[in-house]
């Protein structure tokens, strides 16, 4: 246990450094837009790790055994959306030279527009980034530090203190390099329990690869059954749609983009870092596979719940004392490369958008105070609730979040018309109301489940509405 604790330390302790090397001189510009200076191919290496929660880390491979490798459908849409953003919504950010994205919104379609987009998106990603933290927090004090004795509510604002720590002075510039070291980190620590996980099933890598490709649970394509929702089309057009709106329309995954030198060098690297999540997700599942079959092979029942299959075996001691230490620091690194971006990006948001004061050095260090005070209440209220019913339902409403900007979006690039800006807040919180109630409805008469693509659902309502609210 002290080892981990000092992984830990030694770890912060570089990302401070990091910090204190890239925020010299630092000023709002550099905090917003880094000076739009970014090499771009550390931007697309650092937005892998960025890409990857630590939910993720521990959620993919356990994905194996409910599913298989189904999950590489929506991969390989992923590759598509990531060339969508690349090509279509970059030119317009930097046609327009934008610090947020939403500001597009007031420029295409109104005041109001632009605050409803704005908000919409603090709203999902302070609730979303919260409880992603808060399960690696969980999962970190129940195999990790309550063996040390530190309360939870001490490992949470320990944590966000130290993201906020290094990420209050040089803000998205500190994060293109603390991201680049953390994609490291974690890529090390998930090819390395890889190596330890082949030889505890007494193979070589080679040896255990052939053993995920004759196990069954690798079937990654699903083409029989169209109600399943596995299925191909489903997967691969949602995948398509989920990065177009959980990455082109999201301030806080564009902001790191939006710092490279210019439109050519973004789009580069959206499209390098775009197709090097098939490789990284099918690491994943390969581990979720190579883990069921161990705990096969040693008599040992399966988890319940997918995402305990790593730690069951990682975070136990099961692989050894080095598998322990380098699935603390994969996880801590997976899960401070997305919370220290959500930060710094509903900083910008709110300075820029809310309070439209982007020059006001003294507001944003006082939101982003504001913000990392915010994102440790609403992770200990989660603990308090403690229920697992009531995460899923906050994931729900995040991905219902996310349609109304997919409708507004949409209906600014496509068309060139004009909205009765009034009732567009309206109109955006009425599409994800009417979207429930119709998966309720044919859920209900037909047996039949929407799944991602109640996203693309969301987000034509929401075009819809807009439409029939134009003005002459």
């Amino acid at each position: 246990m002290p080892m981990i604790l000092i992984t830990i330390i030694v770890y912060f302790g570089i990302l401070l450094l990091f910090s204190r090397v890239t925020s010299r001189g630092s000023d709002n510009e550099t905090f917003y837009r880094a000076n739009r200076r970014s090499p771009w191919y550390m931007v697309a290496f650092g937005m892998v790790g960025a890409s990857i929660s630590g939910v993720t880390f521990v959620s993919v491979p356990g994905m194996v055994n409910v599913s298989g490798m189904a999950y590489m459908q929506t991969c390989l849409g992923f590759i598509l959306g990531y060339m969508a953003v690349a090509f279509l919504l970059l030119p317009v950010y930097y046609k327009y030279n934008l610090t947020t994205i939403y500001t597009f919104l007031q420029k295409r379609l109104g005041e109001r527009s632009y605050k409803t987009g704005a908000s919409f998106f603090l709203l999902s990603k302070m609730t979303g980034a919260a409880v992603r933290f808060y399960v690696v927090c969980i999962i970190l004090q129940r195999f990790v530090l309550d063996g040390m004795g530190i309360p939870f509510p001490v490992t949470v604002v320990c944590m966000v203190a130290l993201i906020w720590l290094y990420t209050h002075r040089g803000g998205i510039k500190t994060l293109v390099w603390t991201d680049s070291l953390q994609t490291v980190c974690m890529f090390t620590a998930l090819l390395l329990i890889i190596y330890h996980t082949a030889q505890a099933l007494g193979m070589g890598l080679g040896e255990a690869f052939q053993a995920v490709a004759a196990d069954g649970r690798s079937r990654i394509f699903v083409f029989d059954d169209w109600v399943d929702k596995q299925y191909f089309w489903k997967q691969f057009i949602s995948g398509i749609f989920i990065v177009i709106v959980m990455t082109g329309l999201d301030q806080d995954m564009m902001q790191k983009n939006l710092t490279c030198k210019t439109l050519r060098e973004a789009q580069k690297d959206m499209c390098t870092y775009g197709v090097a999540f098939v490789p990284a997700n099918l690491l994943f599942l390969t581990l979720g596979v190579m883990l069921s079959l161990l705990a096969e092979r040693q008599g040992i029942p399966l988890p319940q719940a997918g995402d305990e299959l790593l730690p069951m075996f990682a975070a136990t001691g099961k692989l050894g004392s080095a598998v322990l230490v380098l699935f603390t620091l994969g996880i801590v690194a997976a899960s401070f490369s997305s919370a220290d971006s959500a930060l710094t990006s509903m900083t910008t948001s709110y300075c820029v958008d809310i309070r439209q004061r982007p020059h006001d050095e003294r507001l944003r260090r006082q939101a982003h105070v504001g913000m990392a005070c915010a994102f440790v209440v609403f992770i200990l209220l989660f603990r308090l609730v403690n229920s697992p019913s009531v995460i899923d339902a906050i994931y729900v409403i995040c991905s219902y979040t996310y349609g109304p900007l997919l409708g507004l979006f949409a209906f600014g690039l496509l068309t060139r018309r004009k909205v009765n800006d009034r009732i567009v807040p309206f109109i955006a919180v009425a599409s994800p109301l009417l979207c429930l109630g119709l998966d309720k409805l044919v859920g209900a008469t037909m047996g039949y489940h929407f799944g991602y693509e109640l996203l693309m659902l969301n987000g034509l309502l929401t075009f819809l509405g807009l439409s029939f609210s134009r003005q002459k």
